[in-house]
């Protein structure tokens, strides 16, 4: 069993932990901060922008179940990777299409994948997902962690959050753990 790891941003947090949470061959998914200019940054000071962190989710997984590809596959249908630094009423750079590769395969897997994608019809504007190599990750405040599943009454989570994981589970439910 090979376990790896990839960090993804798709706008906020708490709308991609969920989901890749769902995924089968994922181990652990963790809500932090990555790729910005403080150690050990706070949730009130990344949101201030100030940091240059986005806010991204930490992907340990199993890639005899589950391949970077079809992680990626998921990641570009759940969010919109041709908006810079937004997604929908999230503006910020914390809010960035990112990803943070940890070697060379996985680098050239996210560029093919943009490509790709780019050379198709499913976005209108290009893709402008950052790529990069992962340096450091500080995984965000507890109350982060799990935050749709132990907030379900919050209205974010109503009417952003929950939008995104019916999306998910519309369009990949055969990558249900389960």
């Amino acid at each position: 069993m090979t376990i790896e790891k990839i960090t993804l941003g798709g706008g906020c947090f708490w709308c991609i932990e969920n989901i890749f949470k769902r995924v089968k061959g994922v181990i652990s998914v963790t809500s932090g901060y990555s790729a910005g200019d403080n150690i050990n940054p706070t949730y009130q000071q990344v949101c201030s922008g100030e940091t240059n962190h986005a806010e991204v989710v930490q992907i340990e997984f199993e890639n005899e179940q589950v391949d970077l590809n079809t992680l990626l596959t998921v990641f570009f249908g759940i969010h919109d990777p041709t908006t810079l630094n937004r997604q929908g009423d999230d503006v910020g750079t914390q809010y960035r299409s990112i990803i943070l590769t940890r070697n060379e395969q996985q680098q050239q897997t996210a560029l093919t994948k943009i490509a790709e994608l780019d050379q198709s019809d499913k976005f209108t504007d290009k893709i402008v997902t950052f790529v990069d190599q992962f340096e450091q990750f500080y995984s965000a405040e507890s109350y982060h962690q799990d935050y749709y599943e132990n907030n379900q009454d919050n209205q974010y989570c109503q009417l952003v959050v929950a939008k995104k994981i019916q999306k998910f589970l519309a369009q990949y439910s055969h990558l249900l753990k389960d």
